[in-house]
């Protein structure tokens, strides 16, 4: 552009000096060969080798599988089935204990009516029937509560390691 500019000095454009000369191909010069490039040098001692573990073996047994968790997920009649069998386990033993706690609770009655001289003796100066009748229910009521929380995890353990297998 610059170039353009000084040949249209004064209005007039002065013909391109390279017109009408022979033109002479520019001399290449030879270019020096690369040299090879340098073997990397040999190491003395081959490395120590070194075990790589990437994951803990034990940590695969808590990872469930994806399909199962997939069926789940997706609530297939596989992952329905699976669903409702824990939960008729769960149920299975809520219906147990209450039936032990009623019939513990509801012996007793029964006990004092048919065995008077029972209901009638004292500790410490109270009489057993209030004793069994007030106190009884309260640490049976935690132990059976208790019992049911036990065995309700370990239904819920066995559920899930039966997804991961």
């Amino acid at each position: 552009m610059t170039e353009d500019f000084y040949r249209r000095a004064d209005g007039v454009r002065e013909p391109d000096p390279t017109l009408g000369k022979n033109y002479q191909p520019a001399s290449v010069e030879p270019v020096p060969p690369a040299p090879p490039p340098e073997a990397p040098p040999e190491p003395a001692k081959p490395p120590k080798r070194q075990r790589v573990v990437l994951a803990d073996p034990r940590s695969r047994k808590t990872t469930p599988t994806l399909r199962a968790r997939l069926e789940l997920e997706q609530q297939t009649s596989w992952g329905e089935l699976l669903i409702r069998d824990l939960v008729k386990h769960q149920l299975r033993t809520a219906l147990g204990l209450s039936a032990l706690v009623l019939v513990l609770l509801g012996a007793l009655p029964l006990a004092f009516y048919l065995w008077p001289g029972f209901a009638a003796l004292r500790v410490v100066g109270v009489p057993l029937a209030w004793l069994l009748l007030g106190l009884l229910p309260f640490p049976l009521l935690l132990l059976a509560g208790l019992a049911y929380n036990r065995l309700a995890e370990r239904h819920e353990r066995d559920f899930v390691d039966m997804i991961e297998s």
